[in-house]
């Protein structure tokens, strides 16, 4: 059965840790301020994403979302903020619940903040 809901998804073009070379994938997010904040599911998979893996190597990645394209910086999201965050991505995305229950691992919460571009003031 097709969904008939459309999620905000944004294109997330992150530096693969071995290659080097750049990586994109589509991933949902919900807004908080001038940040974006997605999460390392997998579907509930008992081993974090690879664009989860590449960031933590290397935070900088390129957001596309709709025509905008920007740099940003990717963080882990601070203990504190964590269950507010993941309160709202739920509520956004109830599927992340399911995917939650399928592993033991506490799905990463990720921010990515808006970066400064190589040479801008």
């Amino acid at each position: 059965m097709a969904q008939s809901r459309k999620y905000p998804t944004m294109l997330l073009t992150v530096t693969g840790r071995r290659s080097g070379e750049p990586h994109t994938v589509p991933l949902i997010y919900i807004k908080d301020g001038e940040r974006f904040v997605i999460a390392a599911a997998y579907a509930g998979s008992d081993a974090d994403p690879a664009w989860w893996l590449n960031l933590r190597a290397n935070p900088h990645a390129v957001a596309q979302v709709n025509n905008d394209t920007f740099a940003v910086k990717a963080e882990l999201a601070p203990v504190e903020q964590r269950p507010d965050l993941w309160r709202r991505l739920v509520d956004m995305y109830p599927y992340f619940t399911e995917y939650q229950q399928r592993t033991s691992r506490e799905i990463p919460v990720v921010i990515l903040a808006p970066a400064a571009t190589p040479g801008s003031t």
